[in-house]
């Protein structure tokens, strides 16, 4: 009787297989049907909700329906990763994933896996991250900073987008290389430690394109950039490498949804969100903002999440942080 039922089984195998199949081209067809809902897990205002709202547009016209970005700022980024594991693997709820969901899971229990819990649609850029201070304050580059912070541990504030996010993490690693003790303030996103820098609250910010117009305007100066090489738009201002420390930190994202998308509605996603990328105003928006483009495909951003998560645990091992638990 066990026989028969296992024949049987085996049987109906293709014939469910390709049901499945079927209803998944079906549903690709159709798809998207209704709004495309993207969440940014940083405030509006900074640079990355301003770059994900025009690609966002510009993809919406792509698709035929309206992709709507939903912030959701705080918890160092991840919040956009805890909705894709409770949402369906339908296409209408992707996320931003900023470099703190590859992070996060070496340093305390998350809701998700990196490596399991997502499906990669595209890669889209990394920020041209560094350290400003207002322009009457002290310090004129990361040397000078260093040598303060040896006078007054503990008493020059920086202020990053949450504890464990890359800022943080990156600062910290700076502080512990140089053997300096810095001051931590957590904001839930760049618009808020750039109001926080202007109005004297904290002594250094860390941020992307977001402070250009302060620079611009005299108000702000850029010590330190963590980029690979200096950027065009501040060619007096050092990396990270020229000033002492072997280190890049561009924080990468990109798009992901829940796991187990369809692979025909995933790739509807990918080529919508990559011909946004690729207009010229996207373009030159990232110049503006002082970032790059880092296209990759779903294939190549999975790949690339895996790579990240595999840095990130040797990054967390080198500062000596707690395991996660």
């Amino acid at each position: 009787m066990r026989s028969l039922l296992r024949r049987r089984l085996l049987l109906s195998l293709p014939f469910a297989s390709a049901a499945l199949a079927g209803w998944g081209a079906a549903f690709a067809a159709d798809f998207p049907s209704r709004p495309v809902t993207l969440i940014v897990p940083f405030p509006a205002g900074g640079a990355t909700d301003s770059f994900v709202r025009a690609v966002a547009d510009l993809a919406g016209r792509e698709l035929g329906q309206p992709v709507i970005v939903d912030n959701k700022p705080g918890a160092a980024g991840v919040l956009g990763a805890n909705q894709l594991v409770r949402s369906a693997p339908d296409g209408y709820t992707l996320s931003i994933l900023p470099e703190s969901v590859f992070r996060l899971p070496h340093l305390q229990k998350t809701q998700f896996d990196p490596l399991r819990d997502f499906s990669y649609v595209i890669h889209l850029s990394g920020y041209a991250l560094g350290i400003a201070s207002l322009s009457g304050a002290p310090w004129r580059d990361w040397a000078s900073v260093v040598a303060d912070a040896k006078k007054r541990p503990g008493q020059i504030s920086y202020g990053t987008t949450g504890v464990n996010g890359t800022m943080h993490v990156t600062v910290e690693e700076m502080a512990q290389r140089a053997g300096i003790k810095l001051n931590h303030v957590p904001y839930k996103g760049e618009s808020e430690i750039i109001q926080a820098l202007m109005g004297g609250h904290i002594d250094l910010a860390v941020t992307a394109g977001s402070i250009a117009p302060m620079v611009e305007t005299g108000k702000a100066r850029v010590l330190v950039l963590w980029t690979e090489k200096r950027a065009a738009r501040w060619p007096d201002v050092p990396t990270l490498r020229e000033a002492g420390l072997d280190m890049v930190a561009n924080s990468p994202f990109g798009i992901a949804g829940p796991k187990g998308m369809p692979a025909a509605v995933v790739k509807t996603l990918h080529d919508a969100f990559r011909k946004a990328l690729e207009d010229p105003g996207t373009q030159k928006l990232l110049e503006r903002l002082n970032q790059e483009s880092a296209y990759l495909d779903s294939e190549a951003y999975a790949a690339f999440a895996r790579e990240r998560f595999e840095i990130s645990r040797k990054q967390v091992e080198r500062m000596g942080a707690a395991p996660a638990q």
